[in-house]
């Protein structure tokens, strides 16, 4: 039923505790699933660690890659290897509730045509932050959600949560001609989705801040070149 995508880098600390809950959500749920881990070039022993952790899980893999690359880069790895009709990816930290996933499932499968893709967002009524981000990191943020929608994607409140659902024929038309690998990997999916005619709906879902995570305060800014580019290639036609 569903493909479910990690991209990992150096997360040998968090990877096997993610993978668990994951594991025993899906059993309580009685969703069919695999499990899909990427290794982003990571330098310690994120590989091993994953892999040991679904040992057990008989649907589940550890994709490495080399070198670094980013993770726009291991998600397209991941979602373009995935099997199942329905393909999800998700932060290794575990920040979005795994409780997030059935709305997901819902909202994409009550579309019968296959062409709605369903992200995960913090800024729609019924969301919940129960450890919200340090504030100069939450206001960075904002301010570039702002510039987002400005630039590529009117209207969608939330583009950066690491947990969104599509259908295999969404996941094509998003991701193969994608280039990104930096933190904007999610923009420019969703951009070529809704330039193809694919409806974005943004799931109120319950998320915590993870010290420990891999984007800054600064990320935000440091991307405004990716931003450029991807409305230079809506602008002049390279994405259609």
């Amino acid at each position: 039923m569903i493909s479910v995508v990690i991209p990992a880098y150096n997360e040998a600390e968090r990877i096997a505790p993610t993978i668990s809950e994951l594991i025993d959500h899906l059993a309580a749920a009685d969703i069919d699933a695999e499990i899909i881990v990427v290794d982003d070039g990571s330098a310690d022993d994120t590989i091993g660690v994953a892999s040991r952790a679904l040992r057990e899980f008989p649907a589940g893999k550890v994709i490495p890659t080399s070198p670094n690359r980013g993770k726009g880069h291991a998600v397209r790895v991941g979602m373009l290897a995935a099997s199942r009709p329905l393909r999800l990816f998700m932060d290794a930290d575990g920040s979005t509730s795994l409780d997030s996933l059935q709305p997901c499932l819902e909202a994409v499968q009550a579309d019968p045509s296959g062409r709605t893709i369903a992200i995960a967002s913090v800024a729609v009524k019924g969301a919940v932050i129960t450890h919200p981000q340090p504030f100069p990191r939450g206001i960075a943020g904002r301010v570039a959600n702002l510039i987002i929608q400005a630039l590529v994607l009117p209207g969608i409140k939330d583009t950066q949560r690491g947990f969104k659902l599509f259908t295999a024929e969404a996941t094509e038309a998003a991701f193969t001609d994608a280039t990104v690998n930096g933190w904007l990997f999610d923009v420019e999916t969703l951009a070529i989705a809704k330039r193809r005619g694919y409806t974005i709906v943004e799931i109120p879902v319950v998320w915590e801040h993870r010290e420990d995570s891999r984007v800054t305060g600064g990320s935000y800014f440091s991307t405004l070149g990716e931003l450029l580019a991807i409305r230079w290639r809506l602008w002049f036609g390279a994405i259609r």
